[in-house]
């Protein structure tokens, strides 16, 4: 299902090389054709244009795992891998052991800085996105192509997407768009609020216009709804007024969707995730193949990352290399109870053979039990071993949309009701044989737990934390927080990373976060 879309990204690879940087918002990308040209060629090369857009969410450049589309690391700073350095090993569910500058700083929630790359990776990476999908807005006006409105609406969902991330991760950032785009003079700062509304304006405008189902891998009318979903899920902490009951009715469209869980849990981190029943759970994916778009830093992170030869035989997952990296915490793992006992089979999912279950020593690979949710090997069929990962990373899937509505009814939004909210989030457990729960059990305490023993390494744990009021403060510890073995407070200005200071520097309308 996935060469649709990767035949129409490296078709056009050739003819469009996009280089950026954060304080180049308004500078055009390298191409050796300009859009107007290329597009008034060939109408058709706007698909793999879009492509390549998409492709900013997974890859680091055009050229190979070894090219950047942006003055960074090209192994070090790819989207998702920043999306699970700072949502995942800053929470309570992964911790990583290299001990890299910065990276280390993530793990133990300690001494965040504006100097710490990883931070500024991130940033990069969404400014770059953005003022691309601009100059691409800027064009499609004045270009005849066929199905021109949804295209559109694609480019504005991708361009939404990154700004989500900017909310959610800085909290403020500039408000960079088609109408700006060009403009020499530095853009003003954009508050969170404002951002929001930007976002969420857009959303609702594009969500009628992009189609039910898609090229997978692409933009539809479920990947629109539950990006505005997110964004009202954590509207009070975006905007401090809660939007649930707004959440609920993009939650309930996006249930209603051409959308069923998966028959197998395991399928849905396997390298053929896009061809089997998981296919019909995953709503929006960033798509990998191990031979035409390899990255360091899509699922090739989380695969490679928590293995190493030491104590796993790597081909059982696929993968010719293991780096020795992340390992899960006993917060995670211990959410199951007894792992010799447990039915549950995302229990089954941590490796535990050689290493122990309390993390002493974060930098000591066999403290913790490392993760082997996701895998470069096939649901179905043979599997080829190989050093990058096939496995697509499911940005947005189904169950998650379940426990959306589980949190929603729980906190008495209108619209869902606590007897759906029950049948959702068993449907959810007994896919992967858990026991089933009834009404009395389901409080806002289990389902953040149910949330860590369904999503975790899947780029959401910080948020939900911050949104459950848990993430800083004393009031809940794991190993790590803090820099201590049992935890310890971190403050209230952690609930945002610093403004990088490449982008105060390029930027002096930029003003750095509290704290900081």
């Amino acid at each position: 299902m996935k060469n649709s879309i990767l035949k129409f990204l490296f078709g056009f690879l050739v003819l469009l090389s996009v280089t950026g940087c954060t304080d180049e918002l308004d500078t055009k990308p390298k191409v050796e054709l300009s859009l107007e040209e290329l597009l008034a060629r060939d109408p058709n090369a706007v698909e793999g244009i879009l492509a390549r857009l998409y492709s900013t969410f997974a890859l680091s450049g055009a050229d190979g795992p070894k090219s950047s589309d942006i003055s960074d690391d090209a192994g070090e700073s790819p989207f998702l891998r920043g999306l699970i350095n700072l949502e995942d090993l800053t929470a309570d569910g992964m911790k990583n052991r290299w001990g890299d500058n910065g990276l280390d700083q993530l793990t133990t929630t300690t001494d965040w800085t504006d100097q710490n790359k990883f931070f500024r990776y991130l940033y990069n990476r969404i400014y770059f996105t953005i003022p691309q999908c601009n100059n691409l807005l800027s064009i499609l006006p004045n270009v005849d192509i066929e199905n021109k409105e949804a295209t559109t609406s694609e480019v504005r969902f991708i361009r939404a997407l990154a700004y989500y991330y900017a909310i959610n991760v800085f909290g403020k950032g500039v408000l960079a768009t088609e109408v700006n785009y060009g403009q020499t003079d530095p853009l003003p700062e954009a508050s969170r609020q404002e951002l929001f509304a930007f976002v969420e304006a857009e959303l609702l405008e594009i969500e009628p216009l992009l189609p039910a189902t898609n090229t997978y891998g692409r933009a539809t009318k479920g990947a629109a709804e539950m990006l505005l979903s997110n964004l009202y899920l954590n509207a009070e902490v975006f905007t401090g007024t809660p939007r649930y009951n707004d959440a609920v009715t993009y939650i309930n469209k996006v249930i209603a969707g051409p959308y069923s869980l998966a028959s197998d849990f395991v399928s849905l981190f396997s390298a053929d995730n896009d061809a089997t029943s998981a296919a019909n759970e995953i709503i929006f994916p960033l798509i990998a193949d191990s031979q035409v778009s390899q990255s360091y830093g899509n699922t090739t992170y989380l695969v490679n990352g928590c293995l190493r030869a030491e104590t796993i035989p790597l081909a059982q997952f696929g993968t010719t290399a293991g780096w020795g990296g992340h390992r899960a915490i006993k917060t995670w793992y211990g959410l199951y109870g007894d792992l010799e006992t447990s039915t549950d089979d995302r229990s089954k999912l941590f490796w535990t053979e050689g290493h122990e279950y309390e993390m002493a020593d974060y930098k000591k690979w066999t403290d913790g039990y490392p993760s082997i949710k996701f895998r470069n090997t096939k649901f179905v069929g043979e599997s080829l071993i190989s050093y990058f990962s096939s496995t697509d990373f499911p940005l947005y899937r189904l169950a998650d949309a379940y426990l959306m509505y589980a949190e929603c009814a729980i906190r008495g939004a209108a619209g869902a009701d606590m007897n759906t909210a029950v049948q959702y989030v068993n449907d959810v457990r007994t896919r992967s044989h858990a026991t089933s729960i009834t009404q009395s059990n389901l409080t806002l305490d289990f389902i953040l737990d149910e949330r860590a023993r369904e999503l975790n390494l899947e780029g959401h744990r910080r948020t939900d934390l911050i949104r459950f009021g848990k993430f800083t403060g004393g009031n809940y510890l794991w190993p790590w927080k803090g820099g201590v073995a049992n935890g310890t407070s971190i403050p209230d200005s952690y609930k945002l990373f610093p403004i990088p200071s490449t982008a105060l520097l390029a930027n002096p309308n930029l003003t750095q976060n509290p704290g900081f």
